[in-house]
């Protein structure tokens, strides 16, 4: 399992409850097409974060770096459902931070793979 982690602030105009909408959509079509597997969407509480950390955060499972290219890979069809649900969500997004996450200590021991 692997963790996609987007820190989330929202334009000053958008309605934090549209974007919760908006997400839902998103992601629930995203798991109706096996792309993803669990996913949680967090708001900051009390603003009680450092000002490196976004009011929102988004956490998108999923089970390989196969299926993290089959999502991207969907993405970019850009089919008129595809790109209508991934747009009303961008569109609300003021900034976004991103990391893929890991389980660790794990079996593979990636820290020493590399190609040269």
């Amino acid at each position: 399992m692997n963790l996609y982690h987007c820190m989330i602030d929202l334009h000053r105009d958008t309605y934090a409850l549209n974007f919760v909408r908006a997400v839902g959509e998103w992601m629930g079509h995203l798991d109706d097409q096996g792309l993803i597997g669990e996913w949680r969407l967090m708001r900051r509480k009390l603003n009680l974060a450092s000002d490196a950390h976004r009011d929102f955060l988004l956490e998108i499972e999923v089970a390989d770096l196969a299926q993290l290219d089959r999502l991207f890979n969907h993405v970019c069809e850009a089919s008129d459902e595809v790109e209508r649900l991934h747009t009303r969500v961008h569109n609300m997004i003021d900034t976004v931070e991103f990391g893929l996450y890991r389980p660790y200590p794990d079996p593979a021991r990636v820290e020493r793979a590399a190609l040269l």
